[in-house]
């Protein structure tokens, strides 16, 4: 019965989602395949983030992709909570210092022994500041080096924080893309701080509009 209503539920949230945003899903790097297994890495700017990007996925796809999201947000109250653990079978984790070292990169690696995909947002936390990107935190260089057969699919969410700013409840229409980048893998003896430069400057390049000297500055 929970199963049932969560299936429709997620419809009725995908449905929602196209209509106020109209996303389009622009496939720019990789095709939507959807037999193989890949972390989507974005730019952050909203609870909705990963809901864009899972609603422009193919049937198969959205079916076996797992979002990773924060627990202290998706576990308060009762709607949340069934919307992220039963609707969208989200990843829930503790936010950094609220468990053991290492717990949530397990946590991932098992998911993805699993055999799922997943979203993540190498961020850490929504960005409300003016940059483009905040830096990134090392979970994404954990993944790759733990799981190096896994493709790494930048995503950029254009819009999306105009659709639905900090503290509103109704969102603006707007249209929004999710333009999909080409895979990353870890290169061999790659070091963390090159790799998550490397992974960063490719989220960058997606960016419609953007300022080239500005993100080499950043």
């Amino acid at each position: 019965m929970r199963k049932g209503l969560a299936r429709i539920c997620g419809r009725i949230i995908t449905f929602f989602a196209r209509a106020v945003t109209a996303v389009q899903p622009v496939w720019q790097g990789v095709d939507p395949d959807q037999n193989r297994q890949r972390i989507y890495f974005a730019n952050h700017a909203s609870h909705g983030d990963f809901i864009l990007i899972w609603a422009v996925l193919p049937p198969r796809a959205q079916r076996e992709t797992r979002p990773v999201a924060g627990t202290d947000y998706w576990q308060s109250g009762r709607l949340r909570r069934f919307i992220g653990s039963e609707v969208f079978d989200a990843l829930l984790i503790a936010r950094k210092g609220d468990g053991p070292p290492g717990a949530a990169i397990g946590q991932m690696v098992g998911a993805l022994d699993e055999g799922a995909s997943l979203i993540l947002f190498p961020e850490g936390t929504r960005n409300q500041t003016d940059a483009a990107l905040l830096p990134f935190r090392g979970g994404l260089y954990h993944l790759a080096w733990a799981r190096p057969q896994v493709d790494l699919v930048p995503v950029w969410i254009e819009n999306l924080n105009r659709v639905l700013p900090k503290g509103a409840v109704i969102p603006v229409p707007l249209m929004c893309k999710t333009i999909f980048g080409e895979a990353l893998r870890l290169a061999p003896d790659e070091d963390k701080d090159t790799f998550l430069a490397r992974s960063r400057a490719a989220l960058l390049a997606l960016r419609p509009g953007r300022d080239d000297k500005a993100e080499v500055a950043a």
